[in-house]
This record gives structure tokens, C-alpha cells and sequence, in this order.
């Protein structure tokens, strides 16, 4: 007998989400991660719970209309991480006139039931706060509903959900063969030691590496890939609002800039071939003034490259044959032969969705229970998602020396499930040593516990982004107080 149903190599959303949604149909699984969850291309996203309007605007319209619908179940389910606001475009005499933005909009509107979401709308943004921070040409925007959403830690809660419910989720763990017969059989390096794993079936969804791992570990055929690097800057905060901004740029691409950990603004995407490791992927210096170019033609205040704090860059794959928004999953099984699934590219919007699809094709295989993951919520979730700021009002009535910029940070990564970071603390003291003025040992000591962080970086960026702010002194500090922890 196998040791397990299914094994999966690759932690990023891609991955977690499988592992989530089989382990709760009944599955024995098994997640191998050689790095961080959500290290790579997971934690580069545009950030986005959207329907996308640049597949509206080349007709995708089931597309978008499926997009829509998984948007209404994220807010369901992942109330603390997915967070609807309204996004602006302002029109631009030299793009796309104002009557085909309206009626883009009254498209975008009429294929969801908004489940709460207002309409859209026009502004006259000389006198609301949204024009504020724009040039003085400016005058009208259209305003409409989406969401934004914390990739990374969509990713570890996803993982959290599927370890809580019986998968087994290791990381610093890689595979570096695998075997083929009615089962696979995994040699697997496991933070130094080698060891030996056998799976019914196996799902590569290694990202950026899928290709690599299907010809040098599976030695399976490898479709015709193209690699995408996708890219993204963040810069001192523009603007004081929550609005998100679309700009419409001179080349047709729609860039996007929203508030970001507070004190900063995320300006993206630009995505284009890749070639090279995308271990070592790295932002170019034009892909940078690209966007900063963009930006700076809408803001008041210019934006240069030398304002960028951090770039941010990813790379995922796509079928060379085949669209870029809903990802690809391969299935193969023959006689006597385990089955295996390919799952890479794909936004976050569908990714839940993508997840349940391809583990309904191991039914022939196992029997399981029915799809599940639309109607239970992640770890911390259970709350309605127009509750968020109710939550934390409770939490800073109940953690009273919680300001209120901490409060709403913990609120939106732990939910309803933040006493098990804080517990009964009745002062910041009683958490432990401080890194900077948020970052405390009881959140630590419960990260490394509970969420897989073993370094300092898998918790300054992706279980948080307090790495934008954190000092060198209290860098050095968080290390060694991680090192300690044993």
C-alpha cells in the first residue's frame, strides 16, 4: 500500500490549493516544498480578486463571469485576506473614450450578482479625495468594484487549512527523482536527510520549475511552455485613500497602484518572456522606468526609479498553444501507469477553482467526497466580510494596548483566530522581545510553531511585508531570537 493518495511538489498557491481541496475529499497527502510556500511567483502577484477588464475587453466574457463568481466566494471565505475597495480610472483624452469605458462597466457589473459590491459609477474627481493626489487634467474617473488580496498569506493559510485537516505539509523538503510504475515512488531530500515516498498519484505544480521537474525528475514528455516574468515596484505611499487606481497607459495595458502595507504604494504589472532560472529572477532597470513612467503620467507627484523601495518579480509558465489568465492542468493516466497532474500559470482569482477541477479528475481513481472548498472558510475566516472593521474594534477593545494600524495588520493576517498569536496579553510586554514597533516574540514564536517560518525572510515578506520598514538592528535581532527557538 502507498503511503499516500497524492503527493504534490510545489508549495505556491498552485500547490496548497490541491492539497487542500483532496486531503478534504478524503485523500492521504503529502505537499514537498524545497523552499518557502508561496516563495516564488505566489508572493508576485498583482494582488488582484478581479474579473480582469482586459479579458472583458477582448470578449472573454465566461472568463470573466467565472472570475466574478469566484470573487463572490473569496469574500465568503477569506474575509480577513480578501478586502473589496473601489477602483478609479481616470479618463484619458488619448485613450479609450469615456462612453466605451461606461458601457465596459455596465458589462463588467451585469455578469455578477454583486452580493453587496456597489455598482459603478461616475466621478467628478476635482472634488473628491481621489483626484487629489492626480494632475490637474483630470477631471473625470470611473469608479467601480473588485478586490485586492495578500497573496502570500492567501498561500500559508491555504496550506494551514489543508495540515489541519490531515495533510502532511513539508518544506526545505525537495524531490529529486521520481519513479513510475502503478505508483510513483519519490526520493525526497528532507532538510538534509533522504528519504523514500510512495503516491498513488503525483501532482507536479512546481510554478517557474515545471518544466525543469518534468524532464530532470519525472523524466516525464514536457509540453511547449513559455515563460512569463511578472513585476512589480513599490514605492512611498501617494496617496492617503484606499481608492486602487487604473491607468490606462500609451501602449493599451491598464497599470494598477494601491495602498500597500500602509506606508506604501504597489504599482503593477508588466509581465514579458523569460528566459534564465527563476530562482534568480530579477527586475529590469526598464521594466522600472516603464512603470514609473506610467504612473508619473497620471500623479501629480513624479515617480522615479530612484523613489523604489523594493521590486518585486515572479516567473510562471504558460502552454505556448494557450490562454494566459486561467492557468493549465494536464492530466495523464495509463494502464498500469499512476496517474500524474501538471498544474501551472493561472491568476489567483481562480485558483481555488482550478484546484477543484483537477483533483475531480482522480475520481475514477479514489473514491472521494464531494467539491467542498467554495463553502468553508480559511483559517481565521469565519466571519462576514463587511464585519472586518467590527473585528477590529473587538480586537482593540479586547488587546488594549493595540494601536489601531496594529490592530487592522493582525486583524487582516490571523482573523478571527488572532488570539492565538496575542492569547491573554494584557500588555505589549507580555508578548516578548519587539522587533520594530510591530513585530513581537509571541507572533514569532507562533509563526515558526504554526505557519512553517524558518527564517527571517519567510516572515518579513511573505507572512507579513514588515521588511519594508524593519531596521538592520532589528533585522539581526529577529534572527537571532529565531535561532534561539527551538
Amino acid at each position: 500500500m502507498a503511503d499516500y493518495d497524492l503527493a504534490i511538489i510545489g508549495g505556491g498557491l498552485n500547490g496548497v490549493s490541491l492539497a487542500r481541496d483532496a486531503v478534504g475529499r478524503g485523500l492521504r497527502v503529502i505537499l514537498l516544498e524545497q523552499g518557502d510556500l508561496g516563495g516564488a511567483a505566489s508572493s508576485a502577484t498583482p494582488r488582484l480578486i478581479h474579473g480582469d477588464l482586459s479579458v472583458l475587453e477582448r470578449r472573454g466574457f465566461r472568463r470573466v463571469h467565472r472570475a466574478l463568481a469566484e470573487r463572490r466566494t473569496w469574500l465568503r471565505i477569506a474575509p480577513h485576506l480578501v478586502r473589496p475597495m473601489r477602483f478609479v480610472i481616470p479618463a484619458h483624452s488619448e485613450e479609450r473614450p469615456p462612453w466605451l469605458l461606461r458601457a465596459g462597466l455596465f458589462v463588467y457589473d451585469s455578469l455578477t450578482s454583486r452580493g453587496g459590491l456597489p455598482v459603478a459609477a461616475t466621478l467628478d474627481i476635482t472634488h473628491h479625495p481621489v483626484g487629489n493626489a492626480l494632475k490637474r487634467p483630470f477631471g473625470t474617473a470611473f469608479e467601480y468594484s473588485d478586490c485586492v488580496v495578500d497573496d502570500s498569506r492567501l498561500v500559508v493559510l491555504t496550506a494551514l487549512d489543508a495540515a489541519e485537516r490531515g495533510a502532511v505539509i513539508r518544506t526545505g523538503a525537495r524531490c529529486v527523482r521520481a519513479d513510475r510504475t502503478d505508483t510513483w515512488r519519490l526520493a525526497v531530500v528532507d532538510r538534509g536527510h533522504r528519504r523514500t515516498i510512495t503516491a498513488r498519484a503525483l501532482a507536479n505544480a512546481t510554478g517557474g520549475w515545471t518544466s525543469m521537474v518534468a524532464e530532470t525528475v519525472l523524466r516525464q514528455p514536457r509540453p511547449t511552455m513559455v515563460a512569463m516574468q511578472m513585476s512589480q515596484i513599490v514605492v512611498p505611499r501617494l496617496f492617503e485613500h484606499d481608492h486602487v487606481y487604473v491607468f490606462q497607459n500609451s501602449d493599451g495595458r491598464l497599470i494598477f497602484a494601491s495602498s500597500f502595507a500602509h506606508d506604501f504604494t504597489l504599482i503593477g504589472t508588466v509581465t514579458h518572456d523569460f528566459t534564465g532560472d527563476p530562482a534568480i529572477v530579477a527586475m529590469a532597470g526598464a521594466d522600472v522606468s516603464y512603470l514609473c513612467d506610467a504612473a508619473s503620467r497620471y500623479f501629480r507627484e513624479r515617480v522615479a526609479p530612484t523613489d523604489v523601495v523594493r521590486a518585486v518579480s515572479g516567473v510562471n509558465l504558460t502552454l505556448a498553444s494557450a490562454g494566459r489568465r486561467d492557468g493549465t492542468t494536464l492530466f495523464h493516466a495509463r494502464r498500469r501507469k499512476a496517474p500524474l497532474i501538471t498544474m501551472f500559470g493561472g491568476d489567483v482569482t481562480t485558483s481555488r477553482l482550478r484546484a477543484e477541477r483537477a483533483v475531480t479528475r482522480l475520481t475514477p481513481f479514489y473514491p472521494m467526497s464531494p467539491r467542498w472548498t467554495a463553502g468553508a472558510a480559511l483559517p481565521g475566516g469565519d466571519f462576514a466580510w463587511d464585519r472586518f472593521d467590527l473585528e477590529v474594534e473587538l480586537a482593540c477593545d479586547r488587546w488594549r494596548f493595540l494601536e489601531e494600524t496594529q490592530a487592522r495588520r493582525l486583524v487582516a493576517a490571523y482573523g478571527s483566530r488572532l488570539s492565538a498569536v496575542l492569547g491573554e496579553a494584557k500588555t505589549r510586554e507580555e508578548l516578548g522581545p519587539a522587533f520594530g514597533p510591530e513585530l513581537t516574540g509571541a507572533e514569532v514564536r507562533y509563526l515558526m510553531a504554526c505557519e512553517w517560518a524558518r527564517f527571517p525572510e519567510d516572515i518579513l515578506w511573505r507572512r507579513s511585508k514588515l521588511g519594508l520598514t524593519m531596521s538592520a538592528a532589528d533585522r539581526d535581532a529577529l534572527a537571532a531570537f529565531m535561532a534561539s527557538v527551538t
